[in-house]
């Protein structure tokens, strides 16, 4: 016990920080903080568990990622045995290797339970990403309190959910919004895409983004197609040709995203396996699932329509549960409806083609229209990753905040 209160008096010597990601996104961003927390301070070592992106950055590996791959609701159960088995001989590992503090990345339900266990053993602990506690429940701030030291915010607003409570909430910015800079939202960038995607001149182009799953899929692509025919129709109406682009995130789906298309009403949609990014640079508008790819659009400066579908009972359970009034990432930075939403029941094709075309008719005829977003865009640039670097060594006295 209490190993990790020596660190301040080895701070010549190599310290050793546990980290754990369970999925691709926490491995790129646990990435950058290792690569951050080495620059500031060269020596560190990692041990723990992370994809191939942690693994290119030093990570002594005590897991592989696959491990902890579940999904659902019955995987986790059918597979609890094996996850508390591997729970306990992380937090042994972690233990006896002298950790000076454990880095929790995302993945919420696995690392809250490794980050309780680390801390009764007197080991520092940090959750990178705080949950969605302005949309879901409250409670979470306390018992996130209970198991870690610090909590690293991507949002500004965040912070002010931990006041009170014993723990230090710091907002470092969102990594997307470093990543993403201003010359990625520019007409060259637009141009260069297009033509990388082999897009004649002269057309509109929209990106359809019905999410990367393929329930997410089964339930948005429809509508989104049903959506992209009447703008279609609409659109010739006017003596524009346009296109629609849609990304297929996960190649094992491209077939299935195929069939549904054939399904559909005929609409000029040019699918690609990669991720959403190059839609999104390409486009002029988005019609887009609730989500990151949300905040992607916005840091893109793209106009877009937000829509969501659930099951009818899955669906009313979430708005029992939800206490924030937006679900899209953009609404809930400006706290005000900047860009439409349109859930469930709401969601018809007549709707959606009507609000996305008010939406890029606004964006065509006023410069400023998007120009909130770019406020936003400059809230969130902040080195996340040196920013939350600095966060985790301060708190073995060795960060510069």
């Amino acid at each position: 016990m209490g190993h990790n209160s020596r660190a301040g008096d080895r701070l010549t010597q190599q310290m050793r920080i546990g980290i754990l990601a369970g999925e691709v996104s926490g491995d790129n961003l646990g990435a950058g903080l290792m690569r951050a927390m080495r620059e500031l301070s060269p020596g560190l070592q990692f041990l723990g568990v992370g994809g191939p992106a942690m693994t290119a950055e030093g990570l002594q590996s005590l897991a592989s990622m696959e491990a902890l791959a579940v999904n659902g609701f019955r995987d986790p159960i059918i597979h609890l045995p094996r996850l508390w088995r591997l729970l306990k001989t992380l937090e042994s590992a972690m233990a006896d290797g002298s950790i000076d503090v454990f880095v929790g990345v995302d993945f919420n339900v696995f690392n809250f339970l490794l980050e309780a266990r680390l801390k009764k053993r007197g080991i520092r602990t940090v959750h990178y990403v705080s949950p969605s506690v302005y949309a879901w429940r409250r409670g979470r701030t306390r018992r996130l309190a209970r198991i870690a030291d610090v909590i690293l915010c991507l949002f500004p607003f965040e912070p002010e959910f931990y006041a009170g409570l014993d723990i230090q909430a710091v907002f470092v910015g969102h990594p997307l919004a470093d990543e993403i800079d201003f010359a990625h939202s520019s007409e060259r960038a637009r141009r260069r895409e297009r033509e990388q995607l082999e897009f004649p001149d002269g057309v509109t182009v929209i990106a359809l983004l019905p999410g990367s799953r393929r329930s997410e899929i089964s339930l948005m692509l429809p509508v989104f197609q049903q959506a992209a025919a009447q703008i279609q129709e609409r659109m010739e109406r006017r003596g524009r040709k346009v296109l629609f682009v849609l990304p297929c995130v996960r190649p094992e789906l491209r077939d299935y995203i195929d069939d549904l298309l054939l399904d559909g009403p005929e609409i000029d949609c040019r699918v690609y396996t990669g991720n959403a990014r190059r839609g999104l640079v390409a486009c002029d508008a988005a019609l887009v699932k609730s989500g990151t790819s949300t905040l992607e659009a916005m840091l893109l400066h793209r106009p877009m329509v937000v829509s969501y579908k659930l099951g009818a009972l899955s669906y009313q359970l979430a708005k029992r549960l939800m206490k924030s009034p937006y679900v899209a990432l953009p609404n809930i930075l400006a706290g005000d409806m900047l860009v439409p939403e349109l859930l469930q029941n709401d969601a018809t094709p007549s709707a959606l083609a009507d609000a996305l075309l008010k939406e890029l008719d606004a964006s065509e005829s006023d410069a400023d229209y998007l120009r909130a977003f770019t406020d936003i865009h400059n809230v969130l640039q902040r080195q996340a990753d040196a920013t939350a670097a600095n966060a985790v060594l301060h708190l073995l006295g060795v960060g510069s905040r």
